[in-house]
């Protein structure tokens, strides 16, 4: 039987006080797009988790310095959040409930692969059957309507599929930021796995700001 691993989800939020010596020791660190959440959250990246649609996929294709970036740079995995099969289905419906979100289904999957290719990196695409899961799971904890979940949520429960023996924990979820992310019910969710046990938050007082949530 393997050892339990440490998995760190690090998000782009508020980071717990004396965080990074534990961020650094896990066996796993995953962080997301530009991963502000390096120096407070430790320097250590293994996967950079993006979003692979819209404009912030766009902005870090096209930028030499996210390319170049400490966290990509170490990386060994590259993990495209957004299944393009369920964002092409969505982009009909929010053409009529969102008009204004008119690139947010522009897909960039491909050129992520290519990055990946290029720099001897691992790209992974998740499933879009995690995004539906996650739909699921939030409709008990009343998220009114919203877009997608936050990319930090599709992770974390890809996260506890992929590695159901090992010990995960979370630090940088503020549960802040676009309006469209049902943020209030995954907070709810998240604290419902932690009360299960599947989940852990590194302490969440002294609180250091690294910026506000994916």
């Amino acid at each position: 039987m393997s050892p339990r691993r440490t998995v760190m989800i690090v998000g782009n939020g508020d980071i717990a006080a004396g965080a990074a010596a534990a961020v650094d020791a896990a066996d796993l660190v995953i962080r997301f797009n530009d991963c502000r959440s390096m120096g407070a959250g430790g320097s250590r990246a293994d996967v950079v988790a993006v979003c692979n649609t819209g404009r912030p996929a766009r902005a870090m294709l096209g930028s030499a310095e996210w390319r170049r970036s400490p966290a990509v740079a170490s990386a060994s995995e590259i993990w495209s959040v957004r299944d393009p099969r369920k964002f092409a289905a969505l982009r009909a419906p929010l053409a009529v409930s969102h008009p204004e979100l008119d690139d947010f289904c522009d897909d960039y999957t491909d050129q992520f692969a290519a990055f990946c290719q290029a720099t001897g990196k691992r790209h992974v695409v998740i499933d879009q059957s995690v995004h539906e899961a996650v739909d699921a799971a939030l409709a008990s904890h009343h998220p009114g309507s919203y877009v997608v979940p936050s990319s930090g949520m599709i992770v974390i429960a890809d996260v506890l599929l992929r590695y159901p023996d090992d010990d995960v924990a979370i630090t940088g979820f503020g549960h802040t930021g676009w309006e469209e992310h049902p943020f209030a019910a995954e907070k709810r969710l998240v604290d419902a796995y932690v009360s299960l046990g599947r989940l852990t938050r590194l302490a969440d007082t002294n609180l250091i700001s690294a910026s506000q949530g994916d």
